[in-house]
């Protein structure tokens, strides 16, 4: 889907500007596509990585969410927001960056869209903005806010830049909220996190596993839930993205179907893990490598919900997960088309 034909065929493009904060990150990616196969002008707040966006007819406006100003200058002329922009950390509050992008800069979105009188905003928080407790009961968006001192600092950020989307509509501001799981899929450039993961399933990389799960979720579909929630979303609400909870080694095993590489066999229970994650993390920043697992990572690892419910999101904005196998083949093809993985790592069999 390059979009490129969403400008072809004689229909004219909306006179309505859409602008994407974040629209070089995995979902970014996906979603610029969807809007443009939609026939849409979509501009991008861009930084400097730019890959994601090479060869498609993106109007780019080079900032920072944390620079009102550069802020200001892509909103003229705008009609909606769709905000993305985030920093995803396992890594603690990285000496307050992370509050600084993902609360500061989110109340410099909203104010931005106030002043200049945007018609929408569709604002993407996280299931990590939620508490994953009590985990004996389906998990929906009527969950507390991860607001606990223990809970990590991503998680807090994520549920605090919900209360200034919250503050912003409280002032007029029509908005809606979407809260993905973890996204897998194709057209992860940088790649995200989970995509080296399995980059490095896919290459036999992984000596080991660790015990525990997630759910994940394909980027396509969080992407068309989102132009949904643009269309038929109600204001004020917000609308959990789920696809499929599976263990990590389940997760593994779906790679070593599609790829023909061997899972790892060892998983490692939490309680052996936990101890050494500190001492990877500090091992990798003095090398300036990411370690595979942080104390952040095992605890996402360890309390990722198993009973997710987006009963609301697929009444409201019809939205459906397609199966994991489909996302994760689909990624590890692209990977291989990207020349991301090793020679006959992926595509060996489906």
């Amino acid at each position: 889907m390059s979009g490129r034909g969403a400008f072809a065929g004689g229909d004219p493009a909306p006179a309505e500007r859409v602008l994407v904060t974040g629209a070089t990150g995995h979902v970014g990616a996906q979603l610029v596509r969807a809007l443009l196969e939609d026939g849409r002008r979509v501009r991008a707040l861009v930084r400097q990585d730019r890959r994601a966006l090479a060869g498609l007819p993106v109007e780019t406006v080079p900032g920072d969410v944390r620079d009102p100003d550069s802020i200001r200058r892509a909103l003229d002329g705008v009609e909606v927001v769709y905000h993305l922009a985030a920093l995803i950390s396992l890594t603690g509050g990285q000496g307050g960056l992370v509050h600084a992008v993902n609360v500061a800069g989110t109340r410099a979105v909203v104010e931005g869209c106030l002043e200049r009188g945007v018609r929408r905003l569709i604002h993407f928080s996280s299931i990590h903005a939620l508490s994953q407790f009590p985990r004996g009961e389906t998990l929906d968006e009527r969950r507390a806010a991860a607001d606990a001192r223990r809970a990590p600092a991503y998680d807090r950020s994520k549920a605090a830049g919900e209360r200034e989307v919250a503050a912003g509509a409280a002032r007029g501001l029509v908005a809606t909220t979407l809260l993905p799981s973890a996204v897998l899929g194709p057209f992860d450039f940088k790649p995200s996190r989970m995509g080296r993961v399995l980059i490095d399933l896919a290459c036999g990389r992984f000596p080991a596993l660790v015990q525990g799960g997630f759910d994940w979720v394909d980027g396509r579909d969080v992407a068309r839930a989102a132009l949904a929630a643009e269309r038929r979303g109600r204001p004020g609400e917000r609308y959990l993205l789920s696809g499929s909870y599976l263990p990590l080694a389940g997760l593994a095993a779906l790679v070593a179907e599609h790829s023909g590489v061997r899972a790892p066999r060892l998983v490692v229970p939490q309680w052996l893990a936990r101890p050494a994650a500190p001492v990877a993390a500090a091992w990798a920043r003095l090398t300036g490598g990411e370690p595979r697992f942080t104390p952040d990572s095992l605890l996402a690892l360890r309390t990722g919900h198993p009973r997710i419910d987006h009963g609301k999101a697929a009444a409201e904005l019809g939205f459906r997960a397609r199966p994991l196998r489909e996302t994760v083949c689909d990624a590890l093809d692209w990977f291989a088309a990207e020349g991301r993985l090793d020679r006959g790592a992926a595509g060996a069999s489906r």
